[in-house]
């Protein structure tokens, strides 16, 4: 394992947990904005967004929009 996959690996289970984090805050703050909402549907629909968000981090990935060196 390299020394960029052992950096990861050690890091998994906080990037993990942050981004659990990231959604429940969004939740949260949904169940607060619409009391009456429809948990299951906002759940669905923040996991979209989110998911919208990391394909467009992809594309940037892709089009060497990280590549700073």
């Amino acid at each position: 394992m390299g020394a960029l996959e052992k950096e990861l690996a050690s890091r998994k289970e906080e990037i993990t947990k942050g981004v659990e984090l990231f959604f429940k805050a969004n939740m949260t703050i949904t169940d607060w904005d619409v009391p009456e909402v429809d948990d299951h549907a906002a759940a669905k629909q923040l996991v979209a967004i989110m998911q919208e968000a990391l394909d467009k981090i992809k594309a940037d990935i892709t089009a060497g929009e990280y590549d700073y060196y």
